[in-house]
């Protein structure tokens, strides 16, 4: 009984492990949705014969602002998807976590009541 309560706690852990990877991974796609939602309202009001420059490297080089704003774009719907997807894995992730932890604490129920009976027993 002992051996299954470290088992669940052990797994309960290392789903908080990857519930704190995964949350660290959207705050990355949030900053980068961001990023590129202000560079396409940038690209919006530039004028239609506006120079546009994208770093490739240390090396600026000329872009279509068409092209420019079709990558944007491009990006930030991959971003979304992303996103949508740990949405959905961090679901699942509090999901088996909660089973966890409730697996657990039916375990260190068994435990207590288990050690209560052993405490109360008559020495023979």
């Amino acid at each position: 009984m002992d051996k299954n309560l470290r088992t669940e706690l052990q797994a309960i852990k290392q789903i908080q492990q990857d519930i704190q990877s995964n949350q660290s991974a959207q705050s990355r796609l949030i900053q980068q949705r961001s990023e590129n939602d202000m560079v396409l309202k940038e690209l919006e009001l530039a004028s239609e014969d506006a120079k546009v420059y994208k770093l490739i490297g240390p090396t600026l080089i000329k872009q279509d602002p068409v092209e420019a704003k079709s990558n944007v774009n491009k990006r930030l719907e991959f971003i979304q998807g992303e996103l949508s997807r740990l949405d959905t894995r961090l679901a699942d992730y509090q999901s088996k976590a909660a089973k966890r932890q409730q697996q657990a604490m039916t375990y260190q129920q068994e435990l207590q009541k288990l050690q209560q009976a052993a405490a109360t027993k008559p020495a023979a």
